[in-house]
């Protein structure tokens, strides 16, 4: 893969990004401002979902299993 493709295709999703938080109207302290708050956010949202969904998975599973009557496992 050409990496001038992969760089011009890298720039066009930051571009992307810009224009659909409408960030490129801030002044750069601002733009560093906003993209920390909203880098942040997204790490907060993927440790949340990485540490929460996979209880949550489990427990609906061990939920719909005693309501469609499995058997429970063995508590050896």
């Amino acid at each position: 893969m050409d990496m001038k493709r992969v760089k011009d295709y890298l720039y066009w999703l930051y571009y992307q990004y810009q224009l659909v938080t409408c960030s490129y109207v801030l002044e750069p302290w601002e733009q560093s401002m906003f993209h920390t708050i909203t880098l942040t956010v997204v790490a907060m949202v993927v440790y949340t979902a990485y540490v929460f969904v996979p209880i949550h998975v489990r427990l609906a599973l061990e939920f719909f299993s005693q309501i469609f009557g499995a058997q429970p496992g063995s508590t050896v």
